[in-house]
Order: C-alpha cells, then sequence, then structure tokens
C-alpha cells in the first residue's frame, strides 16, 4: 500500500473514539469519521511505520445501523455530530463496547464492568456552545456555526443544530443577520486580520437562563448596544439574563478573554443540580450536559461510598460541582484546580449552598500537592481530557489512600493512567460509562480502585 492509492473495503473493527479499521489482502487501513458496517472508499493519505490511515472519498453504501429518523441536516458537513444517523440505542450500544474493550485491553485481574447509563435526553441537551464565524467556502458569504469537517478553516452555518435547545438556533441566526447587514468582517486566521470571532452561548436546562458573549479583535470599534437589543427582542424558550462583549487578540483559534465588558445584564448564569444551585460565568468549566451530569455524579457519588469522618481530596475540581455533593457527608473536601476563576466559582458556590466543610485552592495539582495540610482518606480525580501528569500521579499514589474514583472524559487517557495505578499497588474493582454526549463518539467513565492487601 502507497500514499495516495484507492481502495475499497467495509468497515470491521471500530476503536474510540471513530476510527474504523478496514481489512484487505493488501493489509489494514484505519479511518476516521467512518461508521462500523459502512462500505467506503478510501484514498491512504498517511504511511508510518507500516501503518496506513485513510480518508473517505465516497460512502458507497450506509452501514446497516444508520436507520435514525430525521438526522441533523448539517450532519456530515459540520464536524460537531459523528452518530447522528444511527438510533441512541445503537450508539449507546457501540460506546460500552469501545470502553470494555479498552478496559478489558488493560485491566489486569477481575472487575465488575457496569455497561452505560444514557443520557436523560438524546436531543438538545447541550448547555454551552462556541459558534465560529467565518466563511463556507473561501471568500463566501459569512457563517456563524461549527467548523466544516475535517478543516481548520471553513465553516458551516449550523441553524438546525439537534443537540442544542431551538434557543441557540434563534441566536445564532440572528448575530449572523446582525453582522451580515452590516458587512462587519471576520477575522481570517492566517493574515490575523477582521473583527468578529466567535459567538459564545450558555443556557442552563433548570433554569432557562442565557447567558450570550460576542468575541472579537479590537481591530474595528462598533455600537454593539443595537446588537444586544436585537437579541433581547428574540421569542425564545429561555431567558437572556447577560450579554457580553469579549476582546480576544490572540493569535490562537481559542475562546479567551483580554477583556469583558457587559452589554446588558451581568456576566453569570445559574444552573441547578442534584438540588444544589451553581453560579456559572462565561469561560468557567461546567459539565456540557446539565441532566447527564446529575447521572454522572450520582454514579460518582455511589463510586466514592462511605465519607463519614473523612477528608476527601477533589483533584481537577473545576466549579467543584462533585466537592459539593460529596460534602453534606463528608468531614471534609478539598477541592483543586488550575483556573483561578473556577476556583472563586466553587467558593461562592458553596458559601451559597451553605456548604462550610469545603475548601478550594488555585493552583497546578502537580504543584500545589506538596503543599496540601490535610491528609486524605480517599481521592476523587476528575482530570482533563489528557488525563493526569505522570509527576502528579505519582504524588497521587504516594497518598497511599485506601479508595480512588476516576472520572474521565476520554478513556484512552483513563486506560494509561490506570497502567500505572496497577502498577503501583491499586486495582480495578469496577467501571461504567455515562453517556454525555449523545450524537458525538465521546464518553464518561467512572471508575472505582482500591489498595490491594500488602
Amino acid at each position: 500500500m502507497k500514499k495516495g492509492e484507492i481502495y475499497e473495503g467495509t468497515i470491521g473493527r471500530f476503536d474510540f473514539p471513530d476510527k474504523g479499521l478496514i481489512e484487505l489482502l493488501e493489509g489494514r487501513i484505519a479511518v476516521k469519521h467512518a461508521l462500523p458496517g459502512q462500505k467506503v472508499r478510501v484514498m491512504i493519505n498517511k504511511k508510518r511505520g507500516g501503518k496506513c490511515e485513510g480518508r473517505i472519498l465516497e460512502v458507497l453504501e450506509n452501514s446497516p445501523l444508520e436507520y435514525a429518523q430525521d438526522p441533523c441536516p448539517h450532519f456530515g458537513i459540520c464536524g460537531g455530530c459523528t452518530y447522528q444517523t444511527i438510533p441512541y440505542e445503537e450508539q449507546l450500544k457501540i460506546k460500552e463496547q469501545q470502553v470494555k474493550s479498552l478496559l478489558d485491553g488493560v485491566v489486569t485481574g477481575d472487575f465488575v464492568f457496569e455497561g452505560i447509563k444514557p443520557s436523560p435526553i438524546a436531543d438538545g441537551y447541550r448547555n454551552k456552545m462556541e459558534f465560529s464565524f467565518g466563511d463556507e467556502y473561501k471568500d463566501g458569504p459569512l457563517s456563524l456555526g461549527m467548523h466544516k469537517r475535517g478543516s481548520f478553516y471553513d465553516v458551516v452555518t449550523t441553524t438546525e443544530c439537534k443537540i442544542v435547545d431551538s434557543d441557540f438556533c434563534d441566536i445564532l441566526k440572528a448575530a449572523k443577520e446582525y453582522f451580515e447587514v452590516l458587512g462587519t468582517g471576520f477575522y481570517k486566521k492566517m493574515q490575523h486580520t477582521g473583527y468578529l470571532r466567535h459567538l459564545l452561548v450558555r443556557r442552563a436546562v433548570k433554569t432557562g437562563e442565557i447567558l450570550v458573549d460576542l468575541v472579537t479583535t479590537t481591530q474595528e470599534e462598533l455600537d454593539l448596544k443595537p446588537f444586544a437589543d436585537t437579541l433581547l427582542r428574540l421569542k425564545l424558550n429561555g431567558r437572556i439574563v447577560g450579554i457580553l462583549h469579549t476582546l480576544n487578540d490572540s493569535l490562537a483559534d481559542v475562546v479567551k478573554s483580554d477583556r469583558t465588558d457587559i452589554l446588558y445584564g451581568q456576566d453569570y448564569f445559574y444552573e441547578e443540580l442534584l438540588g444544589l444551585k451553581f453560579k456559572i460565568s462565561p469561560f468557567s468549566f461546567f459539565q456540557t450536559n446539565s441532566l447527564g451530569a446529575e447521572v454522572l455524579y450520582e454514579t460518582t457519588r455511589g463510586y466514592v461510598g462511605e465519607t463519614k469522618d473523612k477528608v476527601v481530596f477533589d483533584l481537577y475540581s473545576g466549579t467543584g460541582t462533585i466537592a459539593q455533593i460529596i460534602a453534606p457527608v463528608a468531614k471534609k473536601v478539598v477541592g483543586v484546580e488550575i483556573v483561578e476563576e473556577a476556583v472563586e466559582a466553587a467558593r461562592e458556590n458553596a458559601a451559597r449552598n451553605g456548604l462550610d466543610n469545603c475548601e478550594f485552592i488555585a493552583g497546578d495539582v502537580l504543584k500545589v500537592i506538596d503543599e496540601l495540610e490535610d491528609k486524605p482518606d480517599l481521592i476523587i480525580l476528575d482530570p482533563p481530557r489528557d488525563g493526569i501528569h505522570p509527576k502528579a500521579l505519582g504524588k497521587i499514589i504516594d497518598f497511599g489512600v485506601d479508595r480512588l474514583v476516576y472520572v474521565s472524559c476520554k478513556p484512552t487517557s483513563l486506560v494509561r493512567d490506570l497502567e500505572v495505578l496497577q502498577l503501583r499497588g491499586y486495582e480495578v474493582v469496577k467501571a461504567c460509562c455515562v453517556d454525555m454526549f449523545p450524537s458525538t463518539a465521546n464518553v464518561e467513565t467512572v471508575c472505582l480502585l482500591e489498595k490491594k492487601a500488602q
């Protein structure tokens, strides 16, 4: 097999997150963005160390799993979703099998795999979207939405997205039309010129409160009050409580703030989880599926087990949601999080929820862990997608707690860390998946480990 050659075949094995494998007499081809059972024509676009990767040129036959009714009209063009054409029950089976296969490959002893828990809703579940301004093709009209699959530059206007409430789509349409009429240009990443960058929308499922943040460069000065007024006139299911303008001159294509001004209302909103109330700012981390987060945190609480008179460390604590759910039945909870804004929010939320046994510390777990005065009885780990820094993992293991609960949003990072934990004396007791991301290839995994008896 050589780069540039074209082959046809059927996707057989299907690995996390969405990597299909075609087995041919000539060899094996790994294919991204395929579906199990699809017959595809692919071109070899990468060959390294005898391994070949192919890019889909054409789907010759749909997967036998593809019989979902009314899929998103943007599916296949927008890079956001993987499984829109597959019924939700089948999506769950795929994710369950992928995670079980990954765990079976590294867990050394017997463990209980408890399957997968579905999201309470499969459509309209997301509470946050970062839309990009751009064009759908070079020098085309203004687009606002998600990046086209496989493209760093092209943007698809996603006015009928299925994984968000219709409020998101209505706000997107209004923003696009407003700046189209004005003739305002978007920021071009290669030339570093232009004004419009992103539109961040966050909407609480329980309270219906909406926060909108327009992210631009400082290359133009526009009066944005008419824009805010346009949004406030929309008939929405929820209620806009804040409209913000964030200035960002970073060369990186990320949503970040050099300065944020309030155009209307406030710079935060409230969401509720498991009877607790959380104040969320534009850039603070909060699970993107509020109803799914309740399932995830209930599962985590069950895995944590008895906490009476115990000190619990919640490492990579974000806005302190897990810490506050555990706190009512623990002696003390110590949360560590690198994002200072999230730590401030966690402190405020704990006070609002009447929890005085939570301490939140701002800093990198790797550095802060040596300075912690408390000694934990058990540890909860909820790291970012890349998992835990190897040196930090070593320090966590050195605490020698009897129980660890690892909450992972990327099972491949989890299994890498499990190998180290097992070598250092922990055994996997049980694990399960919680689907927080219907229609996409992502899934959360919760894993309980216990220290082996010496």
